[in-house]
């Protein structure tokens, strides 16, 4: 466990300021070890790595915006946004994973989101949370 230990002391000081963007893709962290909350059950916290984000900025296409203002006429779900929101989220959660574990972490706790409008029609979605390494409960560390 030590040496693993020093191996994420090198990761976490080789990131940049760009480095969420340019991450590697050899490895990824199960999406199950993300959490809104700050505990897995069975896990432990043996680090804190610091905090993780994902982010990213979309636009309604024009087609999409006049369409979505006719489906208000109408009511109910506006399939063109829900789609768009949800591709924006899970793109900016997608970020943040490998962010994560380009830095060597395990998992990511107290996962959040949070979204802005730029300007009319283009909005930033940003994923965000603590990394971590866990280990499972009654695991001796060496």
């Amino acid at each position: 466990m030590k040496d693993r230990l020093d191996h994420l002391d090198d990761a976490q000081k080789a990131v940049r300021p760009d480095a969420p963007y340019s991450v590697s893709h050899r490895y990824t962290l199960p999406h199950h070890m993300v959490t809104t909350a700050f505990t897995i059950d069975g896990y432990r916290v043996v680090r804190t790595l610091g905090v993780v984000r994902g982010i990213t900025v979309r636009s309604r296409s024009i087609f999409g915006t006049i369409g979505g203002a006719l489906h208000t006429i109408i009511g109910g779900n506006i399939t063109a946004f829900t789609k768009l929101c949800e591709m924006t989220r899970a793109e900016a959660f997608e970020i943040m994973v490998q962010h994560a574990s380009e830095i060597g972490a395990n998992a990511v706790i107290g996962m959040r989101y949070d979204a802005t409008e730029l300007m009319s029609g283009v909005s930033e979605v940003l994923a965000y949370g603590t990394a971590v390494v866990m280990e499972p409960v009654g695991e001796v560390r060496e």
